[in-house]
């Protein structure tokens, strides 16, 4: 394979069973969440305990694993394979509630902030407050959860970006000079920024209102001595998204679209120095081979004894069965160059093919297909 260093596995075998997480990422439309599922059963049938966690609000992952729903602690899946899986649907706002118990020095403190209307509108509007979430989830997963591997099914790529910036934008804003300022009125030693604070107070509520300004200072307040369980976590984190245990796999759709959004994510990874794990090429056309039929209609094989003449061949049916896979095979030399082109910029990463299947992938079944393909790589 063009950009494939030689003796590279073939498929995800080695990320499967060598990595304990691994994010999925890619542009919308490419079977992410279908690859992210078979990613897990692939691990599960190789006698591990798994868990797929998804990003996306739709039922996608659940339709996948034929469930009616998914929640916000692993479910796990009834089949007959070796290991385990489950399955988690994130829930921002309940794992954003989680982590404010888990760091809140008392019950009371905790009750204030879940009770105060800026809380409750930080978790539900605030940009990145999902991501970060989602890693969150996948610290308590990977950490708390007793899985093998955890498999992390991220929304289209560019919101995928701000995933893996989560943890710094959070330790970002506690670190903020505001944010600090704010806090200043409950330490005795620093009087002249509180009176600072009180100042920039004042000059926001001529703007905002009062009412708000009052509920930022009450959550501000309440939030005083959690910063840094949360400053902490935000680290560990990061930490997690850098190990060598945890792997980057891009999954694709063999269109111009789709791999230029690939080539961004590949640079924007490679950034923060962290490369591509594994490629892999969703619904891609199989390989029907390289040159058309030439000359006359074939005529008609003699039928073996004893059964009816087969009508002659249709000349103008056969032309169009012809034109077809003429078509056929520009699509898929087409693809064959996306896929070799891309493959030379995350190399030496394994590059996995899973073929066009006859139905959609909408069961247990279907994802076993795909797992197969994921860890045989063709």
């Amino acid at each position: 394979m063009t950009g494939v260093a030689e003796g590279t596995p073939a498929g995800l075998s080695g990320l499967v069973t060598g990595k304990s997480v691994i994010v999925c990422c890619g542009s919308g439309g490419t079977g992410k969440t279908t690859i992210s599922a078979a990613i897990g059963l692939a691990s599960a049938t190789q006698g591990l305990k798994a868990c797929v966690v998804t990003i996306d609000p739709a039922r996608r992952l659940a339709d996948a694993l034929g469930l009616d729903n998914l929640g916000n602690t692993p479910r796990r899946i009834t089949g007959a394979w070796a290991g385990e899986l489950s399955a988690v649907m994130l829930d921002a706002k309940g794992t954003f509630d989680d982590l404010v118990v888990r760091y809140s020095q008392s019950r009371e403190q905790a009750d204030r902030i879940l009770q105060n209307r800026l809380y409750r509108n930080l978790t539900s509007a605030l940009s990145g407050t999902q991501e970060y979430m989602a890693m969150e989830k996948l610290y308590e997963l990977h950490s708390e959860g007793g899985f093998d591997l955890v498999v992390v099914d991220t929304p289209p790529t560019r919101h995928a970006l701000d995933f893996v910036d989560a943890p710094r934008r959070l330790y970002s804003f506690l670190e903020n000079r505001v944010f600090r300022l704010v806090l200043a009125p409950t330490r005795a030693y620093l009087k002249a920024v509180t009176f600072a604070a009180n100042a920039l107070l004042r000059t926001i509520s001529r703007v905002a209102g009062s009412e708000i300004v009052e509920d930022a200072i009450a959550f501000f307040r309440a939030f005083e001595g959690m910063e840094a369980g949360f400053r902490e976590r935000a680290r560990r984190v990061e930490d997690l998204l850098a190990n060598p245990g945890t792997a980057f796999v891009l999954v694709v759709a063999p269109r111009e679209d789709s791999i230029d959004e690939a080539r961004f994510f590949t640079r924007r990874l490679a950034e923060g120095s962290i490369p591509v794990s594994a490629l892999v090429v969703n619904r891609l056309l199989p390989n029907f081979g390289t040159d058309l039929p030439t000359g006359d209609v074939p005529s008609a094989a003699q039928p073996p004894a004893g059964t009816p003449d087969l009508a002659p061949p249709d000349p103008l049916a056969y032309e169009e069965l012809r034109s077809n896979l003429e078509e056929f095979l520009v699509v898929a030399r087409t693809e064959e160059q996306y896929v070799a082109e891309l493959a030379g910029e995350v190399a030496p990463a394994p590059v996995v093919r899973v073929p066009f299947l006859k139905d959609d992938v909408h069961d247990i079944e279907g994802l076993q297909v795909v797992a197969r393909h994921l860890l045989r790589g063709n």
